[in-house]
């Protein structure tokens, strides 16, 4: 399938190892870093919440079960509305500090050139 193909020229998917991969020079190494620290704790914010409507449930039944409007639970409000409400606010909260690193490191970068290299 892939050989029909004539636009490009196509190159044959192989294993990498990893072991012979250069090492990231330490300014990429810090924005990774960084990157994985603010996924890692919205992905535990997000986790935490999830999980606690379960223990909301055995704990709470009476609430969470309890009739809003047009005879949606609680359990469901908070299992479908607000989970989804909130995985697009970490995606925003997650967006914008992205951003930011971003923009500080433009700064950083046109301010001292050492090399002579930029981004953009």
């Amino acid at each position: 399938m892939a050989g029909e193909y004539r636009e490009y020229n196509y190159v044959a998917a192989d294993t990498i190892d990893v072991s012979e991969l250069e090492p990231l020079d330490p300014e990429t190494k810090k924005i990774m870093k960084s990157e994985f620290s603010t996924g890692i704790k919205l992905t535990l914010f997000y986790y935490v919440f999830i999980l606690s409507i379960p223990i909301l449930n055995w704990y709470a039944g009476e609430f969470m079960f309890s009739r809003m409007w047009g005879g949606m639970t609680y359990s469901w409000f908070l299992t479908s509305i607000v989970a989804m409400a909130m995985a697009f606010i970490i995606a925003f909260i997650h967006t914008n500090l992205y951003e930011k690193r971003l923009k500080h490191h433009q700064a950083q970068q046109s301010a001292s050139p050492t090399d002579g290299r930029r981004i953009g």
